[in-house]
């Protein structure tokens, strides 16, 4: 077992809101200084970036998973993470196919841009990314399980984009064992308000847009690999595994 300081919530250039600041190397070199040695970045709606990310990543000594932040018909964010590329780029066609055919306003929204190593910008995104899926909460879970990911609710105190703020509650259906909160919860207080709650495991992240973001939230994962499959059985708590979250 090793444990694990992680960031598993974070955007790139290709995210409409994000800095464009953002950059592979820019990235990396920051959550080095802050201590951070596994990170997933999760662009809204895509995972267009991932492999240039993993690639700086790798170099630097870091570990990454391949995320992707899904917005759903209910306007629900929804992480989703994989272990394997192959499977991860195939769920980000279907995910791709299944946005509204909606254009990016870059001068309302912010550009959407897919870079190399070397941060030179390939192609922009002309599908507006910031909007919604067809797919609602149960047909976007089932399809992050279909393709071998792992489904987990982002920062469910949100006021707005998260599964209680447009739902009202937790459904039991799908049934998510792990759910995000964000950087500032306080997640004792936060329980004795929903106590209905009290069942299920936390992943605090930053879900950092700029740079200034990334430090304010994470977490200690301490498991036998970086895997999303691990960050299921840390939930669980098997075999000594668990997720610790910082205050």
């Amino acid at each position: 077992m090793r444990k694990f300081r992680a960031d598993l919530h974070i955007h790139s250039v290709l995210s409409p809101c994000g800095g464009l600041e953002m950059s592979p190397s820019a990235v990396v070199a920051r959550l080095q200084e802050l201590g951070i040695q596994w990170f997933a970045i999760t662009d809204h709606n895509s995972m267009g970036n991932c492999a240039v990310y993993e690639a700086v990543a790798r170099k630097a000594g870091l570990f990454f998973s391949w995320g992707v932040e899904i917005q759903t018909m209910e306007e629900i964010h929804l992480l989703a993470y994989f272990d394997d590329s192959d499977q991860a780029q195939a769920f980000d066609q279907e995910l791709y196919r299944s946005l509204l055919p909606i254009d990016n306003d870059p001068e309302f929204f912010g550009d959407q841009v897919i870079i190399d190593e070397n941060e030179n910008i390939l192609r922009v995104e002309p599908r507006a990314l910031i909007n919604s899926s067809v797919w609602d909460l149960g047909t976007a879970a089932e399809q992050v399980c279909a393709f071998g990911g792992l489904a987990v609710p982002a920062h469910i105190d949100a006021d707005v984009n998260s599964i209680i703020s447009q739902l009202g509650f937790l459904p039991p259906s799908p049934n998510f064992e792990l759910l995000g909160i964000t950087a500032k919860l306080n997640l004792p207080e936060y329980l004795d308000q929903h106590p209905e709650l009290a069942d299920k495991a936390f992943i605090r992240a930053s879900d950092a847009h700029y740079l200034t973001d990334l430090g304010h939230g994470s977490c200690i994962m301490k498991v036998q690999e970086a895997t999303a499959q691990e960050i299921l059985l840390a939930a669980r708590k098997l075999d000594g595994r668990y997720i610790e979250n910082d205050t």
